[in-house]
């Protein structure tokens, strides 16, 4: 099993969210929440409202998301799914968790996370958020596959 940080669309309340549930993709198994240890930008971008995390290690916030547990299969879907390695990449990176399976407590983990190198210059002067949710106050609302 890998483990694999999920700051966008994926999280618990959030669009795709049951493609985490679907065991025809594979197991994914929710172990905590966490946070970057480094800042990053997290922007939301595109005609279609997707959230991205810019590999500009540095800028930005902690950003906030959910740690799996996934099997094979299911990180070969992850990356079909985030159109690994065009759209986004997939690269390990140091959590902080904040909370495991029920419990508080600090600690730092490595785990993949899909962020993105290839990306048009003006993201970066997007507002950085640190917690992305699809409804919140910014008003840009994702845009699901199927509707586009």
């Amino acid at each position: 099993m890998a483990r694999v940080f999920v700051y966008g669309t994926l999280k618990q309340g959030q669009p795709n969210y049951g493609h985490m549930l679907n065991t025809a993709k594979g197991i994914a198994k929710f172990q905590g929440r966490g946070r970057t240890v480094e800042r990053y930008p997290l922007v939301i971008a595109g005609k279609y409202n997707i959230p991205y995390m810019l590999n500009m290690p540095g800028t930005g916030h902690r950003v906030a998301g959910e740690i799996y547990a996934v099997d094979e299969q299911m990180l070969q879907f992850l990356d079909e799914f985030e159109g690994c390695p065009d759209m986004y990449q997939r690269t390990a990176m140091s959590i902080e968790v904040l909370e495991w399976e029920g419990k508080s407590g600090r600690s730092v983990m490595e785990c993949f996370v899909y962020n993105t190198s290839t990306y048009p210059p003006e993201w970066v002067n997007l507002p950085y958020l640190d917690n992305y949710d699809s409804s919140g106050k910014h008003g840009l609302s994702y845009v699901l596959r199927e509707r586009r």
